[in-house]
């Protein structure tokens, strides 16, 4: 894969956490009935303009898309449709930008069938980088037995896959999460926390040794955890040996979206090796000036960070994941 266009980008930071609602796909959701347009998050409002003004500002020379979708679609005919539909939204906006974009394809953890037309589609046709999935659908995680075919599929194109949190209890679901508290405070972060234990008492990363897993969000509470899940490994069912644990560790990728302060950053750094933490913004859902103004200086000042490790997270490691030359 190689970089086209202005080289004044071809320094920047590369983004790998950037979600993308198509302004196409809210057109073709809002006149089947799918979603209302009104009622939905503020940042389903996706625009090509304020997403380079946002990235010109915080130094990203490329941002690479997870294509999201809302609404609850159960026939496979019009979830395919979605899926193409947004897909090739992403798909455009790459070849309008090519220096400053690139994508992953989604892959649907309750619909194998519909993943594997979206491996052919979104990785073979229209060139996305990887896979993005979510963390867990309907209580299921990540790395259950049921995902096995999926994973495998994966592990022969040896697949980079972004996970996310997305649909978890919430503080006003009866007896359910945490009145007052949005789930992306906190449940978010347990959630990739789950999946990401799940893949390693579940034999998942030794069976499939050619998948990359990216966790968001600093990897939630797995880095803080690791000593813990060390020393009660052998609880878990099946039993995780405690020497294997920093092994599993380092099969992951960790962004840097929402844990790099004075009190995560030297827990992230002393748990998982440096090359393999990658720069993340997770806009807009973190809006642009917090973005810019907050959680990126942040990093750039972290004195626990060196000169070359910074280089590192905000673009060298990210270009040798996802194959991207300049």
């Amino acid at each position: 894969m190689t970089f086209v266009g202005d080289p004044q980008f071809q320094d920047g930071r590369v983004d790998v956490h950037h979600h993308f609602t198509a302004p196409a796909w809210l057109d073709w959701a809002e006149a089947r009935g799918v979603v209302k347009r009104e009622k939905l998050p503020w940042w389903t409002r996706w625009d090509l303009s304020t997403a380079l003004d946002v990235m010109d500002k915080a130094g990203i020379g490329t941002a690479v898309m997870t294509v999201a979708m809302l609404g609850r679609l159960q026939e496979r005919a019009e979830r395919q449709e979605s899926a193409r539909v947004a897909l090739r939204a992403a798909a455009d906006v790459v070849e309008s930008h090519p220096a400053r974009f690139r994508f992953f394809t989604p892959v649907f953890l309750d619909d194998l069938e519909l993943s594997t037309w979206s491996l052919t589609y979104g990785l073979d046709e229209l060139g996305a980088v990887g896979v993005s999935t979510r963390t867990s659908m309907n209580g299921v995680y990540l790395g259950d037995e049921t995902h096995d075919r999926l994973l495998n599929e994966l592990n022969e194109r040896s697949a980079v896959i972004s996970t996310h949190p997305m649909e978890v209890p919430a503080g006003n679901d009866r007896g359910m999460g945490l009145p007052g508290v949005p789930p992306f405070v906190c449940d978010f972060l347990v959630d990739t926390t789950r999946a990401a234990i799940n893949l390693i008492k579940n034999g998942t990363l030794d069976r499939y040794p050619n998948l990359t897993f990216i966790l968001p969000h600093g990897g939630g509470f797995l880095p803080y955890i690791a000593t813990r899940l060390e020393l009660f490994g052998g609880h878990l069912t099946p039993e995780v040996e405690p020497g294997r644990v920093r092994d599993y560790l380092h099969r992951f990728y960790f962004d840097t979206a929402g844990p790099m302060s004075p009190s995560a950053t030297p827990t992230l750094m002393a748990t998982v090796d440096p090359d393999r933490i990658l720069f993340g913004t997770d806009w807009p859902p973190t809006p642009g000036h917090v973005v810019t103004d907050i959680t990126t200086p942040a990093l750039d000042n972290d004195p626990v960070i060196s000169d070359r490790q910074l280089h590192g997270i905000n673009r060298e490691n990210a270009m040798r994941l996802l194959g991207l030359h300049p």
